[in-house]
């Protein structure tokens, strides 16, 4: 089974390259889908209310905005409540799909959670940072949260260190999908 791992820095256009990637033709892991997912869990919610004190669990993601964006240091402990639960959910759909070729994951944090044995190849979407803060707001999103997840991670450079291939998304869409094209090629269909 191959395993090919899409990360990058925030709005640096992950999930444009896992879909074009995968297609219809292999299965798709998105670790944002299955966050969004696991906060609409009771068993999230109820962790979340006690490990911050919450009254109660209505609008928790908006709570959780405002008690990150007050104090950085509760972004780490909501990542010691979701990473787990995310990581079990990336087991279950390895098993789920144990007998496909090729499985595709895009996962923010790869390299971050020291993710990198796990996968058979690693794609870098790399992306200016004035482009993913312009993408980040026009999704209706704050820009102080941009800088709180974006500080978060580690540099470009620093990734690409561990990256088999980077694609540079700075450009038009189909620009994109020429150079998904060629890593596409280079990945598995020779």
């Amino acid at each position: 089974m191959i395993k090919i791992g899409i990360t990058g820095s925030i709005a640096s256009g992950k999930t444009a390259v896992a879909r074009m990637l995968a297609g219809k033709k292999y299965p798709l892991f998105d670790a944002d889908n299955e966050v969004r997912r696991i906060y609409k869990t009771n068993f999230f919610k109820n962790k979340v209310r006690k490990k911050f004190s919450l009254a109660n669990t209505k609008n928790v993601k908006e709570k959780i905005k405002k008690i990150i964006s007050k104090d950085k240091g509760n972004l780490k402990k909501l990542e010691k409540i979701i990473h787990p639960l995310v990581r079990k959910g990336l087991r279950n759909f390895v098993k789920k799909n144990k007998n496909k070729e090729i499985l595709i994951f895009e996962i923010p944090l790869l390299i971050e959670s020291r993710l990198m044995k796990n996968f058979s190849k690693i794609v870098f979407v790399n992306s200016k940072k004035k482009i993913r803060l312009k993408r980040y707001l026009k999704r209706g999103k704050n820009k102080t949260i941009f800088n709180l997840l974006d500080k978060r991670q580690l540099s470009p450079m620093k990734k690409i260190k561990f990256s088999d291939h980077v694609i540079n998304n700075n450009n038009s869409l189909e620009f994109l999908k020429k150079n998904v094209k060629i890593i596409k090629n280079n990945l598995w269909m020779k």
